[in-house]
Parts: structure tokens; C-alpha cells; sequence
């Protein structure tokens, strides 16, 4: 049995987790950054890297106390190379290689992706390969036919905008506060879906992408015109989103013929609007529906963790030189899509 050290540190949430290839978490310790960035609407690059310089050491500290183990006798250590804002990735990354040539352990370099995408396997055992993916975040928003550790086929991604984006800019928008998501979601359960028209980008198109800029922008002008509660239009909103969302991986379904089941992962799969309609999806098609408990779907550590020991398993570790990255693809041979603004 491998146990590994994990680091996550790629956007406002610092994290480190000591998980074990028998899928049991040890210890989960996480510091999040929502004061800090709350006046701001949003999360500040610099206050964010910040944050993690100072507090990520003391968590490994604290992490390793929890689970009553040494630095000695962790077999690996995984932390998040990409892709997220670069300071912060950086800053868990070098920390991430300081430990492991200190103790003489083999470097994990972990897609930040690849961690939501391999999360749902810590939370399920059953979950065998190959499954549909639909990965939403607050950075991305792609269906993915996962193939096994490190073989992904991405089907669909992002033209423009990720749907968590665009849950923050409406909260934004709004005066909701900050974090977007769960903002939203609250204002929305009070609301009226159907109150204040929206569209449905790319809705029963042929080409299997998705786009959610022009519904930020569709927000932003019903809310400007005014006489609409901010409920409603969060209610409105949220439901366009999940018609989307539906609607895209409907599609993604029929070009997974051998999928086994359908999985959602990332921050937006904590919506309970989302899950649901989800679930149904899956039920219609035939498919079970896998998706991680709720503190598996935001950043943590404990999905960098278990995507090191999968890819520790496969005998797959990483050079003391390998570079951070803003940009890093699951599918780096994926053909290119139209749209500036990609999250590939």
C-alpha cells in the first residue's frame, strides 16, 4: 500500500492531504482564501500566491500530525503542476520539490485536471474505466471520455467562457458576494427560473462545444434594465446554465458508445440544481450516474493525492526539473476549437 503526500495550491484554495493507494484519506487540511479576496469580487492572482507562501508549509505540518506519519515514510509526493494561476501553482509545485528531494522521494507532477478527473475513483471504487466525464469548474468546462490514468479524449470544451465563470460573473453582477457559485445557487433556490428570458448558447447545435459568454452578458443587460429581483434572474440563470450543460453532454453520451457510467467533477458539480438534472440524464440513457462528495468537487488535496497514487501505480513519477503551467491540456492532441478564449 503506497501512501502519498498531496499538494494543491492553484487558484485561492491551499491544501495538503496524505491519502493511501487503498483509498483512505488519512488527513485533509485546507485553508481557503474568501476574506482576502471578497472585496475584490473575485480572486486577485498576487494576494492569492501570497497566501499560499505563507500557509502551505504549516498545513503539510499539520497534514502529516493528523495522519501520525514522517516525512520518511510517505512513499511520493504529488502536487499540482498546472494548470491555474501561476504563482500559486508555482508556489506548491517548488514546495511540492523541496520535500521529495529532501526525503529522497519521487516527484508526482499532477495535472490539476486529471485530479477532478480521477477524484470520483477515491469516493467509488466501482468506477471502472472508461467513463464520460462532463469536468466543470470555475476555469473549465469540457466532456471528457476518460480512458484510464493519463488517457484522455476530450470530446468538447469551452469556446469562450466556463460555466463556474460565468456563475461568478452573474454573482458579480448581482451583488451576491463572493464565492460566485454558491451565491448564486442560494439566491437562485429562492427564485423563479422561468422570470426573465435568457439564452440557451449553442443549444442543439452540431458541434459538440459550449459557450457561456453571451449568457453572462444576457445577465448583465436584464439586470441594468432593471425590475427583476435578483433571485429571479439568479433562478433564470442557473437553470439556462444547466439546460446547457444537459444539453451538451446528451450529445457527448452518443459519442461514448463504451462509457460505463456518466461522472461529473469539479466546483459546479456541488450544484444540486446541476446534479439533478444530471442524475435524470443518466437514468434515461441507461447509465449510472458517479459523483464525488461535495468537498471532493471543489480544490482539495486529496484528489492531487489520489491522482498521484494512480499515476504512482502505473509507475509513472516526475523529473525534479518539471515546469509549472498556466495552460496544460488532458488531451494535448485534441483538435483546436474556434474561440479566442478557449479553456483547452
Amino acid at each position: 500500500m503506497a501512501l502519498i503526500l498531496g499538494l494543491e495550491s492553484s487558484c485561492d484554495e491551499t491544501a495538503a492531504a496524505l491519502v493511501s493507494s487503498a483509498r483512505e484519506v488519512l488527513a485533509h487540511k485546507l485553508a481557503g482564501q474568501e476574506e482576502a479576496h471578497a472585496p475584490f469580487g473575485g480572486v486577485v492572482p498576487e494576494i492569492a500566491a501570497r497566501a499560499h507562501v505563507e500557509i502551505l508549509t504549516p498545513l503539510v505540518e499539520a497534514a502529516l500530525a493528523q495522519a501520525g506519519v514522517t516525512l520518511a515514510e510517505v512513499d511520493a509526493i504529488a502536487a499540482t503542476a498546472g494548470p491555474g494561476l501561476i504563482g500559486g501553482v508555482m508556489v506548491g509545485l517548488v514546495t511540492g520539490k523541496a520535500l521529495a528531494h529532501a526525503a529522497g522521494k519521487p516527484l508526482i507532477a499532477v495535472n490539476h485536471l486529471e485530479g477532478h478527473a480521477l477524484s470520483p475513483r477515491l469516493a467509488d471504487p466501482e468506477l471502472a474505466f472508461p467513463y464520460l466525464l462532463l469536468l466543470v469548474s470555475g476555469g473549465h468546462c469540457q466532456l471528457l471520455l476518460v480512458e484510464g490514468v493519463g488517457a484522455y479524449r476530450r470530446l468538447a470544451t469551452t469556446i469562450d467562457d466556463a460555466a463556474g465563470e460565468a456563475f461568478d460573473k452573474t454573482a458579480k453582477i448581482l451583488g451576491l458576494g463572493f464565492p460566485g457559485g454558491p451565491a448564486v445557487e442560494r439566491a437562485a433556490a429562492l427564485g423563479d427560473p422561468r422570470a426573465v428570458p435568457l439564452p440557451r448558447p449553442l443549444k442543439g447545435a452540431a458541434e459538440p462545444h459550449f459557450s457561456f459568454a453571451g449568457l453572462k452578458s444576457a445577465v448583465a443587460r436584464a439586470w441594468d434594465a432593471g425590475g427583476v429581483s435578483a433571485e429571479d434572474l439568479a433562478a433564470s440563470f442557473q437553470a439556462a446554465v444547466v439546460e446547457c450543460l444537459i444539453d451538451r453532454t446528451a450529445r457527448a453520451i452518443g459519442a461514448a458508445p463504451g462509457a460505463t457510467a456518466l461522472v461529473v467533477a469539479g466546483g459546479v458539480a456541488a450544484n444540486q440544481a446541476v446534479r439533478g438534472a444530471l442524475t435524470d440524464l443518466a437514468t434515461g440513457h441507461g447509465l449510472r450516474f458517479v459523483a464525488p462528495p461535495l468537498w471532493l468537487c471543489t480544490d482539495n488535496a486529496a484528489m492531487i493525492a489520489w491522482a498521484g497514487a494512480e499515476r504512482f501505480a502505473a509507475g509513472l513519477t516526475d523529473p525534479l526539473d518539471t515546469p509549472a503551467r498556466a495552460r496544460w491540456p488532458l488531451d494535448p492532441g485534441a483538435e483546436a476549437v474556434r474561440g479566442a478564449g478557449v479553456k483547452a
